[in-house]
């Protein structure tokens, strides 16, 4: 992937389902790609955002994690842009 921010869908994922695409967008990411943007959704995505921080903060490739534009969104941000 080359695109600067990728957005990885999450809607009706177990967790183990939401990790593996997670993984699989980090493994696939690019130099030119400083954000993954996790769309987990909010009444039922909070299980999925819970993981994202518990699980992700510990990844070596994720520098920090931020909320996004909705509380639908978690983004891991992969390189700082000054």
């Amino acid at each position: 992937m080359s695109e600067p921010i990728v957005k990885v869908d999450l809607h009706g994922m177990t967790r183990e389902e939401a990790m593996k695409a997670i993984d699989k967008a980090i493994a696939a990411s690019g130099p030119a790609t400083y954000q993954l943007q996790l769309i987990h959704g909010y009444h039922r995505g909070t299980n999925l955002r819970d993981m994202i921080h518990d699980w992700y903060r510990y990844e070596t490739k994720v520098k920090r994690i931020i909320p996004g534009d909705n509380p639908g969104v978690t983004v891991l941000v992969l390189k700082e842009l000054y």
